[in-house]
């Protein structure tokens, strides 16, 4: 594209209307218990109709991400202090093979593809999160915490339920949005129980335009945020 693989970025600040094959967004979270941005992944655009918003995010794309304020990343700070402690971001690159996000609108969800390397399909990652909100630049959320990982062979499993229950102790996530979130994953659940879409679509079998440039990570990736849904 002309834009050299930059993320595109509109001129009103308002919602977007459907994004085009190639067009390149932003996809972010904002922090929980704050009003910041913490994640930010630049994105290529699959497909976004009325049904789904499809994009893809490519090996080696350089990323925001949350860390602790002196550098430590999350993963190898023990659970117990995980959320109380001071934190940052920094930029980073996303290794390893890339992701396929699916979104449909409205859903408390989004369902992420993973492979192997060599294209060897392993899993659909059900990340529990707030409904995305559109804007010019992309879409953003806030994650739940608590995910669903589903297999080829139907078989499923809840994950990261110890970190959904840190989060309430520490004051990030109250009882009602705890039960909302609770509520989300039942239906999750029913929808992999049915093998309903996105699962039965055949999104594995996808693969990105090899003349797809990655795409570059904006310096103002915190810009302005849509409002979120409640």
């Amino acid at each position: 594209m002309a834009d050299g693989g930059a993320v595109r970025r509109g001129g009103t600040g308002g919602a977007a209307a459907f994004w085009e094959p190639g067009d390149r967004i932003l996809w972010r979270y904002r922090e929980n218990g704050g009003a910041h941005f913490h994640i930010a992944r630049p994105v290529t655009v699959v497909r976004d109709d009325e049904e789904v918003l499809a994009v893809w995010m490519a090996p080696g794309t350089e990323c925001v991400k949350p860390v602790l304020a002196d550098g430590t990343p999350l993963h190898r700070e023990p659970l117990r202090t995980r959320y109380t402690k001071p934190r940052t971001v920094q930029r980073d690159r996303w290794f390893g093979t890339g992701v396929l996000k699916l979104a449909r609108p409205g859903e408390p969800w989004s369902v992420w593809l993973f492979w192997e390397p060599g294209w060897r399909f392993k899993n659909w990652y059900v990340n529990l999160e707030e409904p995305l909100a559109r804007w010019d630049g992309g879409v953003d959320s806030e994650d739940h915490f608590l995910d669903i990982c589903v297999y080829p062979d139907r078989s499923w499993g809840w994950r990261d339920e110890d970190e959904f229950a840190q989060a309430q102790q520490d004051g990030l996530m109250d009882a009602t949005v705890a039960r909302r979130v609770r509520e989300a994953g039942r239906e999750a659940v029913e929808r992999i129980r049915a093998w309903g879409a996105p699962y039965d679509e055949g999104w594995q079998h996808w693969r990105p335009d090899p003349s797809w440039a990655v795409p570059l990570l904006p310096e103002d990736w915190d810009r302005t945020p849509a409002r979120m849904s409640t």
